[in-house]
This record gives C-alpha cells, structure tokens and sequence, in this order.
C-alpha cells in the first residue's frame, strides 16, 4: 500500500490509527533468508516491487510471488517461461500470463488509467519488448495507445498516426536494426520519447548494440535511452512521466 491508500483506509474506518502506524513503523523490507523483499518501495516511490522471474528456483519466486500478492493485492513479473506461470498457476489460478511479453501478473480488476502513452515499434519483430512495457505502464495505471510496424522504411505509415503519437504525454519507441525509429519521432513531438532498442536485426546489428549506439547518438532532443530489448524500464519511466502530466493538468 501507498501512503494515500493508508490513510484512505484509515479515513473510511478499514484501518484503525494504530493499525496504520505500525504499518508505517515496521521494518522496510521482509527478510526471507534468500531475498529480503521491499515491503516499502511503494510508500517511498509510487510503485512497489517488481519480480524479474528469470533464473529464480521454483521455490523462490513461488513465496516471493505470494509475499508481494499478499502484501498488494496485486503482483507482476517480468520475464516469466510457460513453466514458471504454471508453477505460479497452481497456487493462484488467477494469475495471467502473456506468451509475447513474457509477463505475469495478477492485477486488480478495477483500475483507474490515467493519462496517455504511445508505444511505438518499428517492425512487428519488435511487438515483445514493446508489450512487455505498455503492459508495465499500464499495470502501474497508464491508458496506452499502440502503433505497430510505423518503422522508418515506410515513413507514411508512422506519419498517418502522428495526431495519436503527439497527442501522448510520452512516447515509447522499439526499433531494433539501426533504431532510427527514435529520432523520427524526437524530431515530430514535443514531449519526452524513451527509445528502446532490441536485439532484432542481421550480423553486423550486434544483437541490439548498433540501435544501441544509434539512439544514444541521436541528433533529436527528449531522446532517453534504456538498455536493450528493457520494456520494463521504458514502460516503468513512462508512466512516471504521464502520472507528472497528469497530476499537472496537462491531460
């Protein structure tokens, strides 16, 4: 819970003053031998912890992914195989799982989205990392608008949605082989584009590094840039854009 849920609780008489303050005093993390869970990132930073799935042993993400269930009502992880949803299935059968962005989640069912986030690709390859952050961004509360395959060598595609893309408080843009697909945009709207590139492309495209390069060395300005095929950090920094448009008026 946020600090805002807390007292919303409190005001409505589901939480009494004292159960209140001995949630905000106990210690800010959960210490389970093999990961020490923070119970308090969400009071500090507007979201709570996310579970990076890949590698973890069954037993572990099974009691994390239960800690934090339990703890927020709701939970998501990245990165998660067909195996692992499974695992977490037979615990909890209304865990949901997207094969494309690898994502796993339990999400309340009545959310609140605000705002605006255009997710961009550059070709229909780049669809999983690009899922993998509208999904993030919009499970942190974010409406997101898609626009798939707008890639620069068939320009008119992406110019046909330039309304929706500049009407958006920020802009998401995947592109894997030489990542132009950030530039164009940063040069056609005036508010913050998140350039993330993938690991899609032929020999010399160095597995992501050559958009990489490309995004980073960017002529536009507005340009950030997340490591590559980070969905998850790019929908994550979206949405703390669009809740500051938001919570200033401009959408």
């Amino acid at each position: 819970m946020d600090t805002q849920e807390i007292l919303k609780k409190v005001q409505s008489g589901e939480m009494t003053i004292q159960e209140a303050e001995g949630y905000l005093r106990r210690q800010p993390f959960e210490e389970m031998g093999y990961a020490k869970l923070d119970t308090h990132r969400k009071l500090r930073s507007g979201f709570p912890e996310v579970i990076f799935c890949s590698g973890k042993a069954d037993e572990h993400l099974l009691h994390i992914f239960g800690k934090l269930y339990e703890e927020e009502g709701e939970v998501l992880g990245t990165r998660a195989s067909r195996e692992q949803y499974e695992l977490i299935y037979a615990q909890y059968p209304e865990a949901v799982y997207d094969e494309k962005s690898r994502i796993l989640k339990i999400e309340k069912k009545e959310k609140e989205r605000k705002g605006k986030i255009a997710v961009c690709t550059a070709g229909t390859a780049d669809i999983a990392v690009a899922e993998e952050a509208a999904q993030t961004a919009e499970f942190f509360g974010s409406n997101v608008e898609r626009i798939y395959d707008v890639g620069v060598s068939g320009l008119h595609r992406l110019l046909a949605r330039l309304d929706t893309i500049q009407s958006a408080n920020c802009v998401i843009a995947v592109a894997g082989m030489e990542g132009a697909l950030a530039s164009v945009i940063g040069g056609l709207v005036s508010n913050p584009v998140i350039a993330v590139p993938t690991s899609i492309g032929y020999g010399a495209s160095m597995h992501g590094l050559s958009a990489l390069l490309t995004m980073i060395n960017s002529c536009a300005n507005g340009i950030t840039v997340v490591n590559i095929d980070n969905g998850f950090g790019a929908g994550y920094t979206a949405t703390q854009i669009n809740r500051l448009a938001v919570r200033t008026g401009d959408s």
